[in-house]
Order: C-alpha cells, then sequence, then structure tokens
C-alpha cells in the first residue's frame, strides 16, 4: 500500500514517514501542494495524510477536491492541531474521509489508516469482459484468470489506471520500483513484452500499445486485425 504524507512540518513528516515504513506501507512526502502534485500526476496513491496548520484559511483544504477528482478512489485524512469542531466539519465536508487531531496517538493513527483501507472503495477495474484486480493481483477475461505477476502486473495496472494517457518509460519506473535510479528503462520494455507474450497473444487481444518515443498507452481490449 502506497501512502502520500502531504505535511510541511519536516519533523512530523519524518516522524510520519518512519512510523509507516515500519509497517510495510511504501511512503512519499510531500511539503508542499506542487510537490504532492508531482508524486500524484506519477505514481497511485491509497491514501493522502493531510496536514492541515492552524492559522491556514479552509481554502487550503481544495487540494483534497483535485485528489478526488483525478484518484476518486484514494482516502484523504486530515491531521491537524485544530480542536474546534467546524474545522472538523470542514474538513470532512471538503471529501475528507476522516479527521484526526495532534498530537497524534501513533497506535490510532494506524488503526484509522487500516479501517480506509480496508472499507476503502474498491480499486477494482473493469473494462468490459477483462478484470484488473490490484489488490489481489488478479487478471480475469471473459470468465478466465490470466497468470500475470510481479512487475508485468504493475506496469499493466498503473497504464490501466491512467486509460488512455500516454505514460513514459521514466514515469513507470517513478511509480513501480522503489530505486528506480538503480534500474535500467530496459525493465519497462521486458515487462511490457511479458504482458504481450502471457496475456494479448494468447487472449487475441490488444491491452498496450507503443508511442513511439513517448512511451506507452493502455488501449480498450480489442481483436487483433
Amino acid at each position: 500500500m502506497r501512502i502520500l504524507i502531504m505535511e510541511n512540518d519536516v519533523q512530523m513528516s519524518d516522524a510520519l514517514s518512519n512510523l509507516l515504513s515500519e509497517h510495510n506501507y511504501q511512503c512519499d512526502v510531500a511539503e508542499s501542494v506542487g510537490d504532492a502534485k508531482y508524486y500524484l500526476d506519477i505514481r497511485n496513491y491509497d491514501l493522502v495524510l493531510l496536514g492541515w496548520p492552524a492559522g491556514t484559511p479552509s481554502s487550503s483544504l481544495n487540494v483534497i477536491g483535485e485528489i478526488k477528482k483525478n484518484a476518486h478512489k484514494t482516502s484523504v485524512i486530515v491531521i491537524s492541531e485544530r480542536l474546534d469542531k467546524e474545522s472538523e466539519i470542514d474538513a470532512l465536508r471538503s471529501g475528507a474521509d476522516d479527521f484526526i487531531r495532534k498530537p497524534i496517538d501513533e497506535e490510532i493513527l494506524l488503526v484509522r489508516i487500516e479501517a480506509k483501507l480496508r472499507f476503502g472503495a474498491s480499486n477494482i477495474i473493469e473494462i468490459e469482459e477483462l478484470i484488473i484486480n490490484p489488490e489481489e493481483e488478479k487478471i480475469i477475461y471473459q470468465g478466465n484468470e490470466i497468470e500475470l505477476k510481479g512487475k508485468p502486473f504493475e506496469v499493466l495496472t498503473h497504464l490501466a489506471m491512467h486509460k488512455d494517457q500516454i505514460v513514459s518509460k521514466e514515469q513507470l519506473l517513478d511509480a513501480i520500483w522503489e530505486e528506480p535510479e538503480l534500474v535500467t528503462p530496459n525493465v519497462i520494455e521486458v515487462a511490457i513484452n511479458q504482458i504481450r507474450q502471457k496475456m494479448d497473444k494468447p487472449l487475441d487481444i490488444t491491452t498496450i500499445e507503443t508511442v513511439r518515443r513517448r512511451g506507452y498507452r493502455f488501449c480498450f481490449p480489442k481483436k487483433i486485425g
């Protein structure tokens, strides 16, 4: 599970990142809205922790709407030192899924995150007869399960989540590999080839097209020719 921490308090963001990493969550930290938008453009997040400092206007919660618009299945938990009931109401009405007050009880935070991820909206992708279930790493086409696991599955899923968009090799590396700087772009070509060999050819469909010099695009499953 991947979590984006939007918190301009460096000490707090470091503490949250360390806590979540210890519990096997993959974390990115954004200290500004600009940084957050960059991460949200290249990666899929299951949950966003949004810091809302005292003294900042309610309009700063508008970012929640932007997150939900582009990734409606992503849960958002607002964390804030604000104690008044009105602030919690503002956050929830702005689209937040939960509101947690500082100082944060680590056990409560972890339980709240587990609850949102467990009961949050499904990430299952359904396009006609093709079903991709990221949580179970399962693909079903016309009722039959397709054997595609690991990085090829993650590449297919990422492209499917960004259907009709061109995604570059660099974006795929950043989104999927833990340390993208340590691998070469050739691993993307290998993953794409695995998808075509294990899925497209046997099923006589096309799921991914290569856009020369730009990257790859998930295209609607269709019969070849």
